[in-house]
């Protein structure tokens, strides 16, 4: 298996960018040589890639991952197409290699394909809610109890939020200049983050796919964040620099997290012109504090505290 030098936690991944899995150049991209500043990718055997492209893209694959050589801070994952392509990737035999899979079309008409194949294995797994059951409440607590079980849990990384395959469902695009939650998918992303943030399951933030428009896009991040999502997917290297620079947490609000998260801190008190409890909001601490790791203090917000204090 992959070793770390960091955990691979969901801030850890960043933004996430997807390739398809017959790309010429995933041995370069795997390996730091291409995009060295990629803190994970996600090779794609499904839409990215035809049906008569999907035998050769997995010997590909097959291929590439006996040069992969150990990243310290590089997460790499494959994208499965469908169960039975899943169990074929297991067989390959450098798969150890690889961090995780991400299960598309994820519900629980195939729960026991995926997981019945991935018992007492070593891997990371991101489940993907990008079927007509996600606008079922009910049938994403089905689903949400049958991830609670403890042998399936605790492989969970996250689960990610297909925004492009549920507006298809909808036969609805996003308009250029409007964020994903000017749709439909807002009340959808809303209902999601309640139905699984209060049991510990992290989501992601659904792609961007204008690659002009970042004054939009970092309106949708800054609302991606307020629903508590992380590991924006990048769908072009362009993308990466502007979602991670979003990450880097606000001064104020990493000062009250420390704050907030030190075991002599009053219950109440307040600090810059807000009320902190730690009852209410130590959770909103800890998330700041696994960003800060990450992506460090706001550039803007520093700079601008140092001039006040010259």
């Amino acid at each position: 298996m992959t070793t770390h030098t960091i955990p691979c936690t969901p801030w850890a991944l960043g933004a996430p960018l997807y390739m398809p899995a017959h790309r010429h150049d995933i041995l370069e991209c795997a390996n730091g040589e291409k995009y060295p500043s990629l803190r994970s990718m996600i090779f794609c055997t499904e839409d990215a890639v035809s049906h008569s492209e999907v035998d050769s893209s997995l010997r590909h694959l097959g291929l590439c991952l006996q040069g992969f050589r150990s990243m310290p801070e590089r997460f790499r994952f494959i994208r499965v197409r469908n169960p039975e392509v899943l169990a074929r990737l297991l067989e390959l035999p450098h798969i150890d290699k690889i961090d995780g899979f991400v299960l598309p079309k994820f519900d629980t008409s195939v729960f026991h394909a995926y997981f019945d194949q991935l018992k007492g294995t070593p891997f990371n797994i991101m489940p993907t809610l990008e079927t007509r059951d996600v606008f079922d409440v009910g049938a994403m607590c089905e689903l949400r109890q049958a991830l609670l079980q403890d042998d399936v849990f605790a492989r969970i990384l996250m689960l990610r939020i297909g925004g492009n395959d549920l507006m298809n469902l909808l036969g609805i695009r996003r308009p250029r200049q409007l964020t994903l939650y000017d749709t439909p998918m807002g009340q959808v992303i809303s209902q999601l983050v309640t139905v699984f943030n209060p049991y510990n399951f992290a989501l992601s933030a659904p792609v961007f796919e204008y690659l002009n428009d970042n004054d939009t896009l970092q309106k949708e991040i800054q609302r991606d964040l307020a629903h508590g999502l992380c590991g924006k997917t990048a769908i072009h290297p362009s993308q990466i620099a502007n979602i991670e620079a979003a990450y880097s947490v606000e001064l104020d609000d990493y000062e009250m997290a420390v704050k907030l998260v030190d075991s002599a801190a009053p219950a109440v008190f307040k600090m810059h012109h807000a009320m902190c409890e730690v009852a209410t909001h130590r959770q909103w601490a800890v998330g700041i504090l696994n960003r800060q790791r990450c992506y460090g203090v706001s550039v803007e917000t520093a700079l601008a505290c140092a001039e006040v204090s010259v």
